[in-house]
Order: C-alpha cells, then structure tokens, then sequence
C-alpha cells in the first residue's frame, strides 16, 4: 500500500443522510451512505463498483460539495492533507477538481459545445480542445453545434472533453462512457490513464467494469451506501480467490465472461437497512457475529474489506 502522507483524496468515516417529511410535518434523516472509506492517490485510476443505488454518485457530489441543501454529510473529507470545507469546495471545483457528470443535461442548451469545453479559461485552449475531440472521434464541426444536434454519445465525449481540457489533479467521471461506441469507449480511458501516468488521479464510477479493469489501478466495491472491499485491478483479473469480500467475489461470477452467475436477493434500500454488515442477508457465509454488529475496515493481503472473514 502506498504512504498516507501522498493521499490525494482521503475518505474517512463518510455518512450522507437527507432530511425528509415522512408525514405532515414530520421529518425524518435517511442514511444513504455510512462510514464510506476510499483513498486515492497521486498517479492512479481508481474504480469504484457496484450495484445502482449504493453510493457511488452521491460519493461524487460529496466531494464536490453539490449536494442538495436538505444532505447533511458528516465524516472526514481531506484533499492534498487538508479538510474540504464547503469554501475550499466551490474553491477547487471546477479547476483542481473536475467532474465528468453523469447526465448530458449539463451541458447548456443554449451554448456551442466548444465554448462550452473551453470554458472561461484565458487563453481559450482551443488546440488542445481539438486534440481531444479528434482522439474522441469528435468531427472538427462539432464545436459548432448545440447541445440538441448530437447523439447521447457524443454529448458524453463532449463532457469528458471539457473536464480533460482542465487542469484538475483529480478527476470524478461518473458512468463516462454509456452511449459511446466500443472504440471511443477505450479512446476515453486511455486519456483518463495517461492523466494518472502524469501524476494526477481519476476516480472512475462506472458499471463498465470489464473496461475499468484494463485501465484501473485499484477497484473500490461499493455496497449499500459503504465501502466493502478495495483491491488492485489485478486481483479481479485473478478470480474469486484473489478478493477478499463475498461480495466482490459475488460481482465477479456475475460478470458475462465469468458465467453470468445471478446472486440471490436485493440490495438493502436505505430505509430498511439491516443491523449489522449490510450483506448479511445475502451472505452464504453469514454467522450471528455478522448480524450483532458493523464489520470494521481491516488490511487484508495488500487491500481493504469490510468482513469479519475476508482472508
């Protein structure tokens, strides 16, 4: 494992919870997320796996500070060794952090798509817009059209473009490549790898994992709103037997080319969340010890799982 003291990112201890009216006037906290862990450092594409609903675009809005005012978030959010306060956040957004959104509705309707990769940076760095639109398969009349003239595709290029022309030292590309073809698809994370190489770091949130897998460092398994195992890449080239979570381990079987293996149950939704570990319930390896209390984060062969068994 690498040195804390070159974390980029560090996640400790996360919750997000949102005040709601349940009936009348009376108001209730959901927990969405809870006591989420991840660290990213200087140098790596980090994925982060799982199932809708467990967490993985709201971590995104977390970090960003874009949440909406009814979220209370609690926890340690640190970046470059100092906390992300709220002002810190609309300080670094946009420029030491850029978000590649998960919907195209972010672009504005009303704006050429190359003004609005351009941004507001002085001077316009309109060659190196054009390197990444062509490496994207982005036609140089693209920069001229309006958001309604392209396909979902191509909106999404465009995205990845604007956050790419940035200067960030980290990227959250949240699901990046749905609606691309297969070749714009790896076209997009080999310029999201060669960031890495140049020292900066990319949290990819995807459910193209079999991809994320070829360019990712480390993969980080989100379960019900937590950080249940992070491991290298590698080990879920490997197989079952290199990770560590029944989970992850679950996820992999279930992947097309591993034999499209369906795991029994559900995901828990954050209204009904179970005591204990949150994957009790579909666990085959399950004991009372896991039902009684929340497994700790432990450091197992060189990754991090939540379970009292993960060896």
């Amino acid at each position: 494992m690498k040195q804390k003291d070159n974390t980029l990112l560090e996640i400790h201890d996360l919750s997000v919870s949102f005040s709601m009216y349940e009936h009348g006037l009376l108001q209730k906290d959901l927990q969405v997320i809870s006591d989420l862990h991840l660290s990213v450092y200087p140098g790596e594409v980090i994925a982060v796996a799982g199932s809708s609903g467990s967490g993985k675009s709201l971590l995104a809005s977390a970090i960003l500070g874009i949440l909406p005012g009814n979220a209370t978030v609690r926890g340690h959010l640190h970046y470059k060794g100092q906390e992300l306060t709220a002002k810190r956040q609309r300080k670094l957004r946009g420029t030491e952090i850029a978000l590649v959104p998960q919907s195209v509705a972010f672009l504005d309707p009303l704006m050429k798509v190359g003004a609005q990769a351009d941004g507001h940076r002085r001077p316009k760095p309109v060659e190196k817009r054009k390197g990444i639109f062509g490496r994207l398969g982005l036609p140089e009349k693209t920069e001229q059209l309006y958001p309604f003239q392209l396909s979902g595709g191509m909106a999404r290029r465009v995205l990845v473009s604007a956050a790419l022309i940035t200067d960030a030292q980290l990227i959250i590309a949240d699901e990046p490549t749905p609606g691309m073809g297969l070749k714009q698809a790896l076209e997009a994370l080999r310029l999201f790898r060669e960031m890495a190489d140049e020292g900066k770091a990319v949290i990819l949130i995807t459910h193209d994992i079999d991809l994320a897998f070829e360019f990712a460092d480390k993969v980080a398994v989100f379960y019900a709103g937590t950080t249940v195992e992070t491991a290298l890449a590698a080990d879920f080239k490997s197989g079952p037997d290199a990770l560590r979570h029944p989970y992850s381990k679950a996820l992999w079987r279930a992947l097309p080319q591993n034999g499209f293996l369906p795991l029994e149950g559900f995901q828990p939704n954050a209204q009904s969340l179970p005591e204990g570990c949150l994957f009790a319930p579909r666990c085959p390896d399950k004991t009372s010890r896991c039902t009684a209390a929340v497994p700790p984060v432990r450091q197992v062969r060189g990754g991090e799982v939540r379970c009292y068994y993960g060896a």
